[in-house]
């Protein structure tokens, strides 16, 4: 399966904030952050690793052994601007878990092979 192209302009006006130094206000991160999971969740579909990025959203995703009780045990957490990064090609998967930007538990929990997701920058986007 090909990459998901994701166009949204608040992917684009949270990467444009985050560039210039700004957070990006909180409903347009939130939307970034959850477009960028929900495209993560679309091109590894599955239940056994879960992705945190608080206090935005969480998906499970990854084929593999399925969770559904208590704290499961391939989990992937990190800051919302590292997610962004990390999904748009900003920061690389080893750099980032080198660097203590996104904790990692579990022996699934490597999102290399699937990241950066593929980006469409929206043509309304500034």
């Amino acid at each position: 399966m090909s990459s998901p192209y994701i166009k949204s302009a608040a992917v684009a006006a949270a990467l444009t904030a985050l560039d210039e130094g700004r957070t990006p206000d909180r409903p347009v991160y939130r939307e970034a952050v959850r477009t960028l999971l929900t495209a993560l969740a679309e091109r590894a579909p599955g239940r056994s690793v879960e992705v945190r990025v608080p206090p935005y959203g969480a998906v499970q995703c990854v084929p593999g052994p399925r969770h559904t009780r208590g704290t499961p045990p391939n989990v992937v957490e990190m800051a919302p601007a590292v997610w962004l990064a990390l999904a748009t090609g900003r920061l690389s998967w080893a750099d980032a878990v080198t660097d203590g930007r996104v904790r990692v538990s579990g022996n699934r929990a490597d999102l290399s092979e699937h990241l950066p997701l593929e980006l469409e920058r929206d043509d309304r986007a500034p």
